[in-house]
């Protein structure tokens, strides 16, 4: 496929649309991370593989000549997930700021110098019609890309079911500008499956928190009017704790297993009074 020259207005402004939301997408995330000062079920090589996978997705767009939102994107995609990996560094893994920051600048700008290089690289490749370096670059950002989104399905798995850590403002919003970046490509007539796939993986995200609200929406309503929080509810833990017990060798998590001890001594305390 040679350079895109022409671009369609519904392509620039679709594009735009997308690049608005992209631009925004993990600002929640990032606010929701700092506020609550924890990152638990966020994993952050989520953030490092999003983060990675800018460079050969920012090749891909550039060295095509897709529109110029399109082309801005990664850039801004990258830098919003080394800023959410270094609130997980720092929050979760107990690392100091100064370090996780100074570390996550080095990456991104190598990261920057490796997307430049390529380009300079693949471009005169591509324009002589040699585009099978360019079909690699894709396969690669595609095998990030998905890659990305494998951890939060483990993190999932675990809580059967369950989205933690995860804002849902920040998953609308990555998922809308994925949607309007792909109907940019539409309207130039040629379709990215690197979108599309993103697109169905976090509609998975969705589904599986949907169905977890279906399946545990008794539980929910015996936690609410005993005016406990659900991860309060005695059975509540016991529910989510049955894969974790798995886990760890069917020890089932200290957090869960005081609360239920400590609720069945009070019960036993109450009958002897009786």
């Amino acid at each position: 496929m040679a350079p895109q020259t022409s671009i369609p207005v519904a392509a620039n402004v679709l594009g735009t649309i997308g690049t608005v939301f992209w631009c925004v997408q993990l600002v929640p995330q990032v606010w929701y991370n700092w506020r609550k000062k924890k990152t638990d079920g966020l994993p952050g090589l989520m953030m490092f593989l999003w983060a990675s996978c800018a460079v050969p997705f920012g090749v891909y767009a550039i060295v095509q000549n897709f529109n110029i939102p399109i082309q801005v994107q990664p850039q801004v995609f990258c830098l919003l997930s080394l800023v959410s990996w270094t609130q997980i560094l720092i929050y979760n893994n107990g690392w100091r700021t100064w370090t996780a920051s100074l570390l996550a600048t080095a990456l991104g700008l190598f990261f920057g110098g490796l997307q430049a290089a390529l380009i300079l690289v693949l471009r005169p490749l591509y324009d002589r019609g040699i585009s099978w370096p360019m079909t690699l670059v894709g396969v690669v950002a595609a095998v990030l890309l998905a890659a990305g989104l494998i951890p939060p399905y483990y993190e999932i798995w675990k809580r059967r079911g369950r989205v933690v850590g995860i804002n849902w403002v920040f998953l609308s919003i990555d998922w809308l500008g994925a949607f309007f970046s792909l109907m940019a490509l539409v309207a130039q007539e040629t379709f990215d499956v690197l979108g599309g796939v993103f697109i169905f993986l976090e509609l998975g995200i969705f589904a599986s928190h949907g169905i977890w609200l279906v399946k545990t929406r008794k539980l929910r309503k015996q936690a609410k009017s005993e005016g406990k929080d659900f991860d309060d509810l005695p059975e509540a833990r016991r529910y989510q704790d049955t894969r974790a017990e798995k886990l760890n060798g069917s020890r089932p998590s200290s957090k869960g297993s005081d609360q239920y001890l400590a609720t069945e001594l009070q019960d036993l305390e109450r009958g002897a009074a009786t």
